[in-house]
């Protein structure tokens, strides 16, 4: 619920510079005029994943990837450029590991599409190698690169934390703890060096996002401030909504924007049954 509402919030802002006037309820507008409260593909393919994870009890690949392309092809301009590459791709019946495999190679994957779609691995398992694990194997689905996948592990390995009761100080430190690329660890142990920069990079994303959850004291003030970094606003704020919505539970999200969230029983019901059978 957490990265919906960060999704919907951030969506009118996506591609813009930084507003001039914080926004801070949802609002109308954006490249695909879009109404308030409409959420884009980072909420799309979380809910993908989470409804693989309730058809199979768990990670299934293949699965996952069969759920992306149905929610792809009913809205195909809301996804990023990455996955609309690979899966266009898969639909033009390229083998997935060749589609995924030819736009790394061609154009590159270090995009921030896998590790915001990768949520629900967090919440589903506690273990975190094998977060760790699954995390990886989501992101390579459509992001060959490895900054990809180790930014979705990092994050998912601290939803994992905080929705188990573990404090934001020490869920950080936690998921660092478990990260093989020196890069990524480098500079999100030490995020208060870096100023956001939210861009398309899953690096720079993972980044903004991590840096204004530690530094906030509540869901609102985390959102507001992620979205209003304005570039890649919609996923920013998606990234730290479910870093917040995992921190400080569903009560801390302000009622209003529940209230304008497009599609929120279904999502709340979809939430609710994976947490049933999340491992404690």
């Amino acid at each position: 619920m957490g990265l919906a509402v960060g999704d919907a919030m951030g969506a009118p802002l996506e591609g813009l510079p930084r507003p001039s006037i914080p926004v801070t309820s949802m609002i109308s507008g954006g490249r695909l005029h879009r109404r308030a409260g409409s959420y884009t593909d980072d909420t799309l393919q979380v809910l993908a994943l989470t409804r693989s994870l309730l058809r199979c009890h768990g990670y299934n690949g293949a699965d996952t990837l069969q759920q992306l392309i149905e929610v792809y092809r009913r809205d195909p301009l809301v996804f990023g450029p990455t996955s609309t590459a690979v899966f266009d791709l898969i639909l033009h019946r390229a083998p997935p590991e060749d589609a995924a495999r030819h736009i790394h190679s061609t154009r590159g994957s270090r995009s921030n599409g896998s590790v915001m779609r990768g949520i629900p691995l967090g919440i589903f398992y506690h273990d975190p190698v094998v977060v760790y694990e699954v995390s990886l194997s989501c992101s390579r689905l459509t992001h060959l690169d490895p900054i990809a996948g180790e930014c979705s592990a990092v994050m998912n390995i601290m939803i994992s934390g905080l929705c188990r009761g573990m404090k934001k100080a020490a869920a950080l430190p936690w998921a660092i703890h478990w990260c093989e690329n020196k890069e990524v660890a480098a500079m999100l142990i030490r995020f208060d060096d870096y100023e956001p920069a939210p861009s398309l990079d899953a690096l720079g994303a993972t980044h903004c996002a991590v840096r204004v959850f530690m530094e906030a004291a509540s869901f609102e003030e985390a959102v507001v401030r992620a979205v209003n970094l304005g570039g890649d606003a919609d996923t920013i704020g998606a990234l730290c909504g479910a870093l917040a919505g995992a921190a400080w539970g569903l009560s801390a999200i302000p009622p209003r924007w529940l209230d304008t969230l497009r599609d929120a029983p279904m999502i709340l019901e979809a939430a609710s049954r994976l947490s049933k059978i999340a491992e404690p």
